[in-house]
């Protein structure tokens, strides 16, 4: 297997759009690590110049410590699976498979050894004399993973493989996918736009907006650590509250708006000090706003009173969007909390768990 280095890569298209802007990071041996981010943001074009189908404009790939950038695609040992497949219509699956071993003259027999081990892995042994048309959307996916097994590449990398299936498809694909790393034990590259995906699929991410990395972690790490609001507010579903205001103290420090008033938590209390009567950004994951009779010990310095606009159930929980005076607020609540949409309801906040922004730049504060 391989590891991947990204040196100070960037991309300039003719137009002078500026797609990826000086990218640092390794890729480590056998690791799965996701690119993700908005439509725009630089991902795919960054897992095509690794790929080698898009030139990089300055900077250094490095493949297994080798310079890849006048490297062609196909010389660089790596196997990529595409979001629309990419499958060979008047072939079979067996012949998409084996297709890329043919063009590199592998000897029949080993083909067939390969196709046959690939098709056992993915489960899809029964499937070898159909043609494309025959099989569903996840059947063809796996057919174009096959074909990359097939390959033994150093990297596999996926452009958004699974964008074209449906919600349940998806859930069984990705779980298959890790699988599957685990499995083989190779060096994975994964993009896309879906924040669940790689939350649940990459043992890091590399979060990224208009061209750069905003931040390099492992998915718990980026939920509870995040180094600025756009991160903050991309990873986790639903998304990070936000509600701007100002830093006052007042028998301690209290985070202030015109309709609420709630007092830092004492370990956050510390990190703030030199932005009193300064404005920040409150951000407050919708798991931390819970209803404030079924707190064990709630405080009156850490709730605040709002609207209830809608309720959404989810069986196991529910989803309350709320309003507080001009600002929009989601929480996760339990099935035990009963919220009457179009009355006010008495919320509290978690401050153990809120974070602070500085409001001119996002950057976290504590």
């Amino acid at each position: 297997m391989a590891k991947v280095e990204l040196e100070k890569v960037s991309k300039i298209f003719d137009n002078h759009v500026v797609a990826v802007d000086d990218v640092n990071f390794d890729i480590r041996d056998k690791e799965f690590i996701v690119l993700v981010g908005p439509s725009g943001c630089g991902k795919s074009t960054t897992l095509r110049m690794v790929a080698g189908l898009e030139e990089i404009t300055s900077g250094e790939i490095r493949i297994d410590g080798r310079v890849v950038n006048d490297v062609a695609p196909k010389d660089r040992d790596i196997a990529m699976v595409f979001q629309n497949y990419a499958l060979y219509p008047h072939m079979t699956v067996f012949e998409n498979m084996a297709f890329g071993l043919k063009l590199r003259k592998y000897p029949k027999q080993e083909i067939e050894q390969r196709v046959r081990d690939a098709a056992e892995i993915l489960s899809i042994e029964n499937l070898l004399d159909r043609k494309p048309k025959q099989l569903s959307g996840g059947q063809r996916q796996r057919v174009a993973v096959g074909r990359a097994i097939v390959r033994k590449p150093k990297v596999f990398l996926f452009d958004e493989p699974l964008s074209n299936l449906d919600a349940k498809l998806r859930v069984q694909m990705r779980t298959e996918i890790s699988k599957l790393h685990s499995q083989l034990e190779t060096t994975m590259v994964y993009v896309t736009h879906d924040q669940v995906e790689a939350m649940t699929m990459g043992d890091r991410i590399v979060v990224m907006k208009d061209g750069k990395v905003q931040q390099i972690d492992t998915p718990m790490n980026l939920y509870d650590k995040p180094s600025n609001k756009f991160v903050a507010g991309f990873i986790g579903s639903p998304a990070m509250n936000f509600v701007s205001g100002q830093i006052i103290r007042e028998e301690g420090l209290h985070f202030t708006t015109a309709n609420i008033k709630l007092r830092l938590a004492d370990a956050r209390a510390a990190s703030m000090a030199d932005y009193v009567d300064k404005s920040v950004i409150m951000g407050i994951r919708p798991e931390d706003l819970s209803e404030y009779q079924l707190i064990e010990s709630p405080r009156p310095d850490r709730g605040a009173h709002c609207r209830v606009d809608v309720v959404e159930p989810m069986g196991n929980e529910i989803f309350v969007y709320l309003s507080l005076g001009a600002d929009a607020l989601v929480a996760r609540m339990s099935v035990q909390a009963r919220p009457e949409v179009k009355k006010d309801y008495h919320v509290h906040f978690n401050m153990d768990k809120a974070h602070f922004f500085d409001a001119t730049n996002e950057t976290v504060i504590c």
